[in-house]
C-alpha cells in the first residue's frame, strides 16, 4: 500500500513556488499577513476548481474534513470562509495574473512542436471574446445593458495545444475592437481574428508590423476587385481575388490592397469570405486556418463546463477577477501535466480523474494513466454464461 505524498501534493511539483513568491513579491502580497498566506490563497481556489465547489461556505467545510492532510499539501494557514473572501476582496488581482501567465509560457515551450491540423512553419493565433452574464444588483461595476450586467474575456489563444496566451477580462460593455490595440503583436505570425474585431485601421497595424491575419467582412463589404487567381472549386473554392476598399473612411484606415477568399463548406452548405493580408498561402490554406479557429471556442465551452467562472465567490472586481485567473492557471496546469506524464486522456478526463482523488495517497502517474474502464468485456474469465447449453 502506498502511504507517500497525496496527488494534491504531488500536482504542486509542476508548480514553480519560486516564480510564484516572485509575483507575491512584486505586489506585497503577503505584507502584513501572518497566517493567511497568499499560496494559502491560490491553493484553496485551486481546490475549488478542481473539485467544483460551489460556495466560500463548500471549500471550508471539504478542506477541513482534510485538516490532517492540509499541511502536506501546502496550506499552512488555517482555512476559513471569511478569511478567504476577505483575501479574493483585497489581494491583487494581478499576483495570480502574472503566475498564469509564468505557467503558460511553461505550456507554451511543451506544445511547441504540437500539430493543429495545418502545417504552417509560423506561430498562429486565434482572437475572440466570450461573455459571462451576471446579476446588475451584485456586480453594479460589470457594466452591459441597463439591467443586465457581464464580463467577457478576450483570448489570443496559441492554436499548437491551445494555450491561451493573452487574456484581458473587461466589462460587458466594452467593444472587442478596443483590445487590439493591447495586443502586442509578433512579425511573421498568424492571426485568425473574429468578425467581431473587424476595424481596418487598426488591420492596418498588423501590416505595418509584418504580421497577417484573416478574418471575415461584414455584409455590407464595398471593394473593388482588383485582379484574380484560379482556384479548384471541387474543394470548396469560389475565388481568390486582390481588392482594395472604396469606402471613403475605409479606404484612409487601411490603403493597401487586400485578398478576398470565397470558401462553401461542404458540411454546412454555408458561402464564407475571407479578408487576408497575406498572400503566399494557398487559398485552401487560408479556410482552413478560419477553420481552426473554432479551437477558442472549444476552450470557452472547456473552461465554463469544468471550471467555475459563471458562479463566483465574491462580487467585487477584485474577486471576480482572482477567480478567472486561478481558473486559467488550473486549464494550463492540467495541460502542463498531461505533457509532462506522456497522457493520452483530454483535459476534461484528467480533470474529472483529479477531482475525486486529490487527497489520495497514491503516484499520479498510476492513477492517470491506469484508466482502463470497468464495464470493457473480460474475454478471459472464469465465470460460466448463464445462457450457453
Amino acid at each position: 500500500m502506498h502511504t507517500g505524498r497525496t496527488i494534491f501534493s504531488q500536482l504542486l511539483d509542476f508548480l514553480p513556488k519560486h516564480q510564484f513568491d516572485q509575483c507575491v513579491r512584486r505586489y506585497r502580497g503577503n505584507h502584513r499577513i501572518r497566517t493567511f498566506s497568499c499560496f494559502d490563497q491560490y491553493l484553496c481556489m485551486m481546490f475549488a476548481q478542481m473539485t467544483y465547489r460551489q460556495s466560500l461556505r463548500d471549500i471550508e467545510t471539504c478542506l477541513r474534513a482534510m485538516q490532517s492532510k492540509l499541511y502536506h499539501c501546502g496550506i499552512r494557514g488555517r482555512v476559513s470562509r471569511n478569511t478567504l473572501a476577505k483575501a479574493n476582496e483585497q489581494r491583487n488581482w494581478r499576483i495570480y495574473a502574472d503566475f498564469a501567465h509564468v505557467l503558460i509560457a511553461m505550456a507554451r515551450t511543451l506544445y511547441a512542436d504540437d500539430d493543429f491540423g495545418v502545417q504552417l512553419d509560423r506561430d498562429v493565433y486565434a482572437l475572440d471574446s466570450t461573455t459571462i452574464d451576471l446579476c446588475l444588483t451584485l456586480f453594479p461595476w460589470a457594466t452591459f445593458r441597463q439591467h443586465k450586467a457581464a464580463i467577457k474575456v478576450h483570448t489570443l489563444m496559441d492554436l499548437r495545444g491551445s494555450i491561451p496566451c493573452f487574456i484581458r477580462i473587461t466589462d460587458g460593455k466594452t467593444h472587442d475592437v478596443n483590445i487590439l490595440d493591447n495586443l502586442t503583436l509578433e512579425p511573421g505570425a498568424l492571426y485568425v481574428i473574429d468578425r467581431g474585431y473587424l476595424d481596418f485601421a487598426r488591420l492596418y497595424v498588423f501590416t505595418q508590423n509584418l504580421c497577417s491575419f484573416i478574418i471575415r467582412p461584414k455584409s455590407n463589404f464595398d471593394y473593388s476587385r482588383l485582379s484574380y487567381r484560379p482556384v479548384d472549386k471541387s474543394t470548396g473554392l469560389r475565388c481568390d481575388q486582390t481588392i482594395r476598399l472604396n469606402g471613403f473612411y475605409t479606404s484612409q484606415d487601411y490603403p493597401a490592397v487586400l485578398r478576398r477568399v470565397s470558401y462553401v463548406d461542404a458540411d454546412t452548405n454555408k458561402k464564407l469570405v475571407f479578408l487576408t493580408n497575406n498572400f503566399t498561402l494557398p487559398a485552401l490554406t487560408i479556410a482552413k486556418l478560419y477553420k481552426c479557429r473554432w479551437q477558442i471556442e472549444l476552450f470557452f465551452k472547456w473552461i465554463k463546463q469544468y471550471l467555475r467562472i459563471k458562479t463566483f465567490l465574491g462580487t467585487s472586481f477584485n474577486a471576480v477577477k482572482t477567480q478567472i485567473w486561478v481558473a486559467i492557471s488550473v486549464y494550463v496546469l492540467v495541460a502542463i501535466v498531461k505533457k509532462e506524464l506522456k497522457l493520452k486522456q483530454s483535459l476534461g478526463e484528467i480533470l474529472q480523474i483529479l477531482s475525486i482523488v486529490l487527497f489520495e495517497q497514491v503516484p499520479i502517474g498510476q492513477v492517470l494513466m491506469n484508466n482502463k474502464s470497468q464495464n470493457e468485456i473480460n474475454q478471459f474469465h472464469n465465470q460460466l454464461s448463464l445462457f450457453n447449453l
